[in-house]
């Protein structure tokens, strides 16, 4: 996969967002469990508090994995690399209570051996919705819950097998697919 330009970018957004905390008032960051069970996927969420009922979010997801590397009959990986920027609003409080948000999405992937040994990989850009509530655990510590969709368009090649090589299939599509099921630990400043 080709991941080292837009490698450089999300490691940047990470550090800008990063800087952006020690100064601001109402920034929050977040990492959703689920995210690491399912294969081991880092990730990190940023957010933003501009008025007491909407913020700005901005995430990255990465998984470098390939799992039984050195048996391509057993092998699976879902690699990828993502970057999210979004809204979302709070009717009650923000950081607390029910949400609703929309974002734009680019994920780069290499997806195979999970459910058959058809491999695909590509890129895919597009808008998502989901919805969830937050609950305060303690003054500056949350946990989050939440679902949601995104569709858009994908420019993919699938392949017969991990190693082989064999292309069955290549092009651009659109799609829609579930978004992460979330379960985040949240530290607000």
């Amino acid at each position: 996969m080709k991941m080292r330009g837009f490698r450089k970018l999300a490691v940047s957004a990470i550090l800008l967002m990063c800087c952006t905390a020690a100064m601001a008032d109402g920034f929050s960051v977040s990492t959703n469990l689920v995210g690491y069970a399912w294969l081991g996927t880092l990730n990190a969420e940023g957010s933003y508090a501009f008025d007491r009922k909407w913020s700005v979010t901005a995430g990255v997801e990465y998984n470098p994995w390939t799992f039984n590397s050195s048996d391509v009959s057993r092998q699976f990986q879902y690699r990828q690399l993502a970057c999210s920027a979004g809204v979302r609003f709070w009717p009650w409080h923000v950081y607390s209570g029910w949400w609703i948000a929309g974002k734009m999405k680019y994920q780069e992937y290499n997806i195979g051996g999970i459910v058959s040994r058809r491999t695909e990989e590509g890129d895919r850009a597009g808008a998502g919705i989901s919805a969830g509530y937050t609950y305060m655990l303690r003054h500056n510590l949350n946990i989050e819950f939440g679902l949601g969709l995104w569709g858009g368009v994908k420019w993919y090649r699938e392949y017969s097998c991990q190693a082989c090589g064999r292309t069955l299939d290549a092009g651009r599509k659109g799609f829609i697919l579930p978004d992460n099921l979330t379960i985040s630990i949240s530290y607000v400043f």
